[in-house]
């Protein structure tokens, strides 16, 4: 299987969550300068990115819209579907766990773990949560390759650590820590300062 670049990833899932909205709506096909228009792309970008799922338009009609989620969904999940665990089962680590469940059931959360003892063996988000010490045979008996860290800025190196001598495959980083991972593991982090402090700048200069 050709391994994609993550740009083209990134807008693979952008164009799915689009495509189930054109769902909800009784919208059948769409063409590709209306994808296009919605994520402010070029068709030829859109065109290209859905080539690479040796998938094209019907003529005159455009591009099917259920048939297009299936591909896409096809190219970006394992057909098993993938476990995933959550380091950090406070406000946001339930809430992630709440809206996984409810968008991506072949990405499902299995696990949550928190240093705060009075959470362990608790329910938590239709997720059992349990100790850091039972982190490396929770991972393996649930078969766990996704780690999605929301702890404090405090614990992030060592909780990036932990999951990663416990064989987590893949890192989502919710911190604003910058984290190092050994070559086999992958890395994404989300810093949602930046994100903001971006749209902030933008607004400054609109009202300048």
């Amino acid at each position: 299987m050709t391994k994609l670049p993550g740009k083209t990833i990134e807008r693979l899932s952008q164009y799915r969550r689009s495509l189930l909205v054109c769902v909800e709506n009784g919208k059948d096909y769409i063409f590709s300068h209306e994808l296009a228009e919605l994520h402010h792309i070029t068709p030829v970008q859109v065109r290209r990115d859905l080539m690479l799922l040796a998938y094209s338009s019907v003529y005159r009609k455009g591009y099917p819209v259920r048939q297009l989620i299936e591909a896409i969904g096809t190219k970006l999940e394992s057909p098993e579907g993938q476990n995933v665990a959550i380091m950090g089962m406070g406000n946001l680590g339930s809430a992630l766990s709440q809206y996984l469940a409810s968008v991506r059931p072949k990405l499902k959360v299995v696990a949550g773990f928190d240093v705060d003892s009075s959470k362990s063996g608790k329910i938590i988000s239709g997720v059992k949560c349990h100790a850091l010490s039972e982190l490396k045979s929770i991972i393996d008996s649930e078969n766990i390759s996704i780690g999605i860290m929301t702890v404090p800025q405090s614990a992030a190196i060592e909780a990036c650590e932990l999951l990663c001598k416990a064989g987590i495959k893949g890192i989502l980083n919710f911190t604003h820590v910058s984290l190092t991972v050994p070559d086999n593991v992958f890395l994404e982090e989300y810093d949602m300062i930046t994100s903001l402090e971006k749209v902030a700048y933008f607004v400054k200069q609109s009202e300048e």
